[in-house]
């Protein structure tokens, strides 16, 4: 036993509660308190077996709830309605919930979760989440407060979700709830997503968010000083600060109600500092007798929340027997279920794991695909002119789209390519944000919760690197730790690779996609021609629809304006929007008859290489191009015919040597049996500096048809040529 729990039980044996006035009872009735006291326990049960369970063998989870039991009372203040983000430790709250509503088993889904049984109904056995779709709890994993941009997303995109008249998963007048630790108020995330409430309130926008920061006081063995989060929260304009002692519900109880119903009557954001005790330290395997005194650890069982929660009942008349008696009561009914789950599987193969990453449904994305605006324009554009109009086309189609992000409004983007959207559709289609990449991509995530289709923009490529987790912590992570029951449905435009002139340096030329194409189920792509940016950012948004498909849609900004392609004036890379499909994962070809070459390649790859195509057909040497497209998944079924048509496959590849875009593309031809040459060539593995020493680094025309030369010349030494680019000289 547990020195935690024979403290709560002597003193339930002795009745050395302490007193408590029936008169500070705050409200809470004596059901209520009973209605407390067991979710409480149930809680504090479930983290006692949770340790059992993996000195066992069979468990594998033990961040315990201990000590923030009180979060208990934010979910008996709210409505099963209400969504919830929560911190880790919030098992407590997710009891009190499930009790809200009849035919739930809190105790079964927590075990199943701690015991990893496929069977568990929001992760299905893939991670340890507090979650359930029915009771309107969103799974968040443990990425220091990663899930609050998300939370603010869904609070400010509930009001604009029913006005626009989008089926929305949840009532207009819904409270989002999002909880998170007092170290974790420190982070960037949080503090950004919670300026960005405050901004969005000071705008006179509607942001329904309750945020809790659980205050123990400490993260993992670092302190938190105290005063710190009043300091740094209790005199923010614009953000009502409250503040309770989640151990004594006698006084947190009002404090706590009036928490939820500022939110709820005024649309405003609260921050709510419940303060906590951590018991059973930060996880299983923290001793935390290494930074604290044992008699600092035991004095904090005074400040237990059961006990608060048993003083009141003893109070209000019940007797200190009969509530010893609940708690091991309820000790047993966990105990039983442990034994009825003792056979349940857990995930038995890849596929079963893998499913809910990435579902495809190419016909029923086919059937989704929004038409061409009526007449279609016969005029070519250019890349931006194309994105523009598909953009026009897809927000007039369909009122769930929005289209935000920084200058994307008014200015109609630092390029150009959202222009005039804003004056069309209006500032609750199409509008500005705060200059925050965390808390733009924070509000996609969130609309897509709250039903609508978001189009983010992220305005150069180099500035979603301080955001990437909101893809890969979170974007890509909610249908995996849900089953699919939760999605992203969000297209996040991003400016980005290289070649810019006039503009130069690596925050305006970075060509650092190996980022996104490790992010499991994350769809990249890149168009380089004006007809296939339409094609394919309609095919995003539907899949979108469809399937909640989060994707990135990486467009070269040196192609936006370019019109022509082999000489001055011949506006050889404008093209017309026919609404042909490009489907995800299908690349396209720029086929001639029995090709000596193939180059694959992608974005600005693909004039580069046309170009050196003409070049080649003047010596006799037919090479084709493939046009990727599609950075993730890569197409595999179309380079590898390709490549088998000619024989000699040369990669140029515009990202750097390591970790470039080609490297995929060999490993599928090499894992797929092509036997023929492979050749590849890559810009350098440095920053894009200024000016003309951006050439010295970058992929050139010319270091493609030298490579292009020796490989169609059947060169031995092939392989090698790369080398040539990565600060080698050629053989």
């Amino acid at each position: 036993m547990h020195a935690l729990d024979a403290h709560l039980r002597s003193a339930l044996v002795a009745g050395s509660l302490g007193s408590s006035p029936a008169s500070a009872r705050g409200g809470l009735d004596v059901p209520a308190l009973w209605q407390l006291f067991e979710a409480q326990a149930t809680s504090r049960h479930l983290d006692f077996v949770a340790r059992e369970l993996q000195q066992a063998g069979r468990g594998y989870y033990t961040i315990s709830s201990a000590g923030h039991e009180g979060n208990a009372m934010v979910a008996m203040a709210l409505r099963a309605t209400d969504p919830a983000l929560l911190h880790y430790r919030s098992g407590a709250f997710y009891v009190a919930r499930a009790r809200q509503l009849p035919r739930t088993t809190p105790v079964r889904d927590v075990l199943q979760g701690l015991l990893g049984l496929a069977d568990e109904p929001i992760a299905g056995g893939r991670h340890k989440v507090f979650g359930h779709p029915n009771l309107s709890v969103i799974p968040q994993t443990s990425t220091v407060a990663s899930h609050l941009p998300r939370a603010v997303g869904l609070a400010v995109a509930l009001h604009r979700a029913h006005r626009l008249g989008v089926d929305c998963e949840w009532p207009a007048d819904a409270v989002v709830v999002c909880s998170f630790g007092d170290a974790s108020a420190n982070h960037s995330t949080a503090t950004g997503a919670i300026n960005t409430a405050i901004n969005a309130a000071y705008r006179d926008l509607p942001v329904p968010i309750l945020l809790i920061c659980e205050d123990n006081g400490f993260g993992i063995s670092v302190p938190t000083p105290d005063g710190w989060i009043e300091t740094a929260y209790g005199s923010r304009p614009g953000l009502d600060y409250l503040v309770a002692d989640g151990s004594d519900p006698a006084t947190a109880w009002a404090v706590i109600v009036q928490a939820v119903r500022t939110v709820r009557e005024r649309h405003l954001p609260v921050f709510l500092h419940l303060r906590t005790v951590r018991f059973l330290g930060h996880a299983g395997s923290d001793a935390e007798i290494s930074y604290r005194k044992l008699r600092e650890i035991e004095a904090d069982y005074g400040r237990d929340p059961l006990l608060g929660t048993a003083r009141e009942l003893v109070a209000a008349g019940a007797a200190a027997g009969e509530v010893l008696d609940r708690y091991l009561m309820l000790r047993a009914e966990i105990d039983t279920e442990v034994d009825r789950l003792r056979d349940k599987p857990g995930l038995r193969s890849a596929g079963e794991v893998m499913a809910p990453l990435a579902p495809r449904h190419p016909a029923a994305v086919a059937e989704a695909t929004y038409p061409l605006q009526s007449p279609p324009s016969s005029r070519p554009r250019t890349l931006a002119e194309s994105i523009n109009a598909t953009l026009g086309d897809i927000l007039a189609a369909d009122q769930r789209v929005i289209v935000f992000g920084e200058d994307v409004g008014v200015k109609g983007g630092v390029y150009g390519v959202t222009g005039g959207l804003a004056r069309r559709f209006g500032a609750a289609r199409v509008f500005d944000t705060v200059l925050d990449e965390q808390s733009i991509l924070g509000l996609g995530l969130g609309a897509g919760l709250a039903g609508l289709i978001p189009i983010p923009e992220v305005q150069y490529l180099a500035y979603l690197h301080n955001a990437e987790d909101q893809l890969r912590g979170e974007g890509a992570t909610l249908p995996f730790f849900s089953r699919g029951r939760f999605g992203n449905p969000m297209i996040v435009r991003i400016a980005g690779l290289a070649y810019q002139k006039g503009f130069g340096g690596h925050f305006h030329n970075d060509n650092a996609v190996g980022v996104l194409r490790d992010i499991p189920g994350l769809v990249v792509c890149c168009p380089a021609r004006a007809d296939d940016a339409a094609a394919m950012l309609r095919t995003c948004v539907a899949a979108a629809s469809t399937d909640a498909t989060l994707s990135v849609f990486l467009e070269p900004i040196a192609l936006y304006h370019r019109r022509d392609l082999y000489e001055p004036g011949d506006n050889g890379w404008l093209a017309v929007d026919h609404g042909d499909p490009a489907p995800i994962g299908e690349a396209r070809r720029y086929s001639v008859p029995e090709p000596a070459l193939t180059m694959i390649t992608f974005g600005n790859g693909v004039p580069m290489s046309l170009r050196v195509a003409r070049r080649l057909a003047n010596r006799g040497i037919p090479a084709e191009v493939l046009d990727l497209r599609w950075l993730a998944p890569l197409p595999v079924t179309d380079l590898l015919a390709a490549a088998q048509d000619s024989g000699r496959v040369l990669v140029v590849d515009e990202t750097r040597h390591t970790g470039g875009v080609g490297e995929g593309v060999i490993a599928a031809l090499v894992e797929n049996g092509f036997t023929g040459q492979i050749a590849r060539v890559a810009s350098r593995d440095s920053f894009v500096p200024l000016g003309a020493a951006a050439n010295l680094v970058l992929l050139s025309e010319d270091q493609i048809e030298k490579a292009a030369l020796e490989l169609s010349a059947g060169d031995p030494d092939v392989h090698r040529l790369s080398e040539d680019l990565s600060g080698k000289e050629a053989r």
